[in-house]
């Protein structure tokens, strides 16, 4: 048996040589090959196919030939296939142009190593020439992104099928029933006339100053008007900031599990993710020892996600002393995703890391996508804080790439100070009986009621990431675990591997829908976990 396409011959090779996919991802970065999760799994599955120093380095570990595993023929039938391939392109060209046959170009040849019907079409489309075949940058070879990534992709098709998909996979208030205050929409409506016009790069004044007055309540020291920045949501300024810190080679302490844009951008601006544990038994805080171990002579920052997704820890004031301390010794930058600092329940209180850490270098973000359940609107915001003097042509990078852009959404600053200031709908859905803090009660007791799945209870955000007993349900593939459960009962959820977290063995779930939804969706999930063995 040759396997009739790519994923057949792989899964058979795996098969023969008692090989799983973690083997696989171990095997690859033995031999300096950078193999993620999502990678191998798109392999098997055939939603993909590996690029050309990939597939060599999948041939090595199963000791297998090379075109066999590409194409299915065997090494000593290639020779005579690329001759025939060379003499069809010159036959080819010579006949769509009257070219000698010796100015036909590589580049020619290899596009026209296509099926008949393929070819056929891209010579019509050019006039005889062949078409040129455009390819990703290989800077995103590395980079996922799988809270939009392939199960996800798969619940689309679904969709576009006619299947309904419960979608418990990204933080969206708005599907869910969740709206914007009205004193919000008032106000947008009232200024729209008056925000045609770009803004300041960094912002308009109003919603600057706002803010400025909002990390004032927070405690952040040392912040004037020109260290506020406002974005196109707070996705958009981690880019920035990545993109203006990083080296090739460079490195940055990003927790596990993250956040997974934190890892991307990092990665895409050629920077280097060192990831540091989170500790599940202790509530999910960073583990500090892991940390320290973790910290080279190119470590340039750390990230601390605070309150956390996916895991709806909030961190208290001693693990952030702890952590300002490491960074203290090592002079990192501190960056703090707080997008959900008002989100917080039981009677706890967020703190803002930068308050610790006068003298040191701070970047705080915050916004309203989900405070003020305003997603959409895209308005978030960066708060540089502590001493600026080690971080002087930094911020300069921070400034050229802001200015690039031009401004933010201008509309949706001009709610910020309105948002900020005044009533804070939010505290309404956290307190005893608000709708966050009695889907947030009923999802962990939900959950956790069946056999071979446990949390950690959340105490902010609207995330909880369950613990699931693999060795109950022989599961080796999280991203299988979370596809197989999508196709049997049609929920989709984000599996623990998309937020850069290495084992098997965990899933994040939204709790924004109703609790009738999510008795619905626990129910499904009980009954699939009754009989599911990978």
């Amino acid at each position: 048996m040759t396997g009739e396409t790519f994923s057949d011959r792989l899964k058979l090779a795996m098969e023969q040589r008692g090989k799983k996919q973690i083997d696989m991802i171990r095997a690859a970065a033995e031999r300096g090959v950078k193999l993620g999760k999502s990678h191998i799994s798109q392999y098997v599955s055939g939603k993909n196919v590996p690029r050309a120093d990939i597939l060599h380095c999948l041939a090595d570990i199963l000791d297998v030939d090379e075109e066999w595993l590409r194409s299915g023929r065997r090494a000593e039938k290639a020779e005579q296939r690329k001759e025939e391939e060379r003499a069809e392109v010159k036959r080819e060209n010579h006949a769509l142009d009257g070219r000698p046959e010796e100015t036909v170009t590589r580049m020619e040849q290899q596009d026209f190593r296509r099926d008949p019907d393929e070819k056929k079409q891209y010579t019509e489309h050019t006039g005889g020439r062949p078409m040129r075949e455009f390819k990703k940058s290989s800077k995103l070879n590395n980079v996922l992104y799988d809270v939009r990534g392939p199960v996800v992709d798969e619940a689309a098709r679904m969709e576009e099928a006619g299947t309904q998909i419960l979608k418990l996979n990204i933080g969206n208030p708005a599907p869910f029933g969740f709206r914007t205050p009205d004193e919000v929409i008032y106000d947008m409506r009232r200024q729209l006339t008056e925000c045609e016009g770009y803004s300041p790069a960094n912002g308009l004044f109003s919603a600057r100053k706002a803010i400025m007055q909002y990390a004032q309540l927070k405690q952040i020291p040392n912040v004037s008007m020109e260290d506020i920045y406002t974005g196109n949501g707070v996705s958009e300024l981690i880019n920035i900031c990545m993109s203006a810190l990083l080296d090739d080679g460079d490195e940055i302490l990003i927790p596990s599990p993250d956040y997974p844009l934190w890892t991307a951008c990092a990665t895409l601006a050629g920077g280097t993710a060192v990831h540091y544990i989170c500790d599940e038994q202790s509530d999910w805080y960073p583990d500090m020892d892991d940390i320290k171990k973790k910290i080279t002579d190119r470590t340039k920052a750390i990230v601390i996600i605070n309150p956390n997704n996916p895991t709806g820890a909030l961190y208290p004031r001693e693990v952030l002393q702890q952590i300002v301390d490491i960074a203290r010794e090592h002079q990192l930058i501190i960056f703090s995703d707080e997008i959900y600092d008002r989100l917080v329940m039981d009677g706890e209180e967020h703190i803002s890391i930068a308050s610790l850490a006068p003298d040191l270098f701070c970047v705080t973000y915050s916004g309203l996508s989900k405070s003020h359940m305003i997603a959409g609107f895209r308005i978030g915001w960066m708060i540089l804080s502590g001493n600026k003097n080690m971080a002087k042509d930094y911020v300069e990078g921070i400034k050229m790439l802001s200015n690039m852009r031009l401004c933010s959404n201008v509309p949706a600053q001009s709610i910020v100070q309105t948002a900020l200031g005044g009533h804070q709908s939010v505290k309404s859905y956290v307190v005893p009986g608000g709708r966050i803090r009695e889907q947030r009660d009923y999802i962990y007791k939900a959950l956790t009621d069946i056999p071979g799945i446990s949390a950690v209870k959340p105490k902010a955000a609207f995330y909880i990431f369950p613990k699931i007993d693999v060795k109950k349900f022989n599961i080796t593939d999280d991203e299988k675990f979370a596809l197989d459960l999508l196709k049997d009962k049609k929920i989709l959820l984000i599996h623990g591997g998309g937020f850069n977290w290495q084992q098997p063995d965990h899933f994040r779930v939204v709790y924004l829908p109703r609790i009738e939804v999510l008795k619905e969706s626990v129910g499904k999930m009980a009954d699939f976990f009754s009989y599911y063995h990978q």
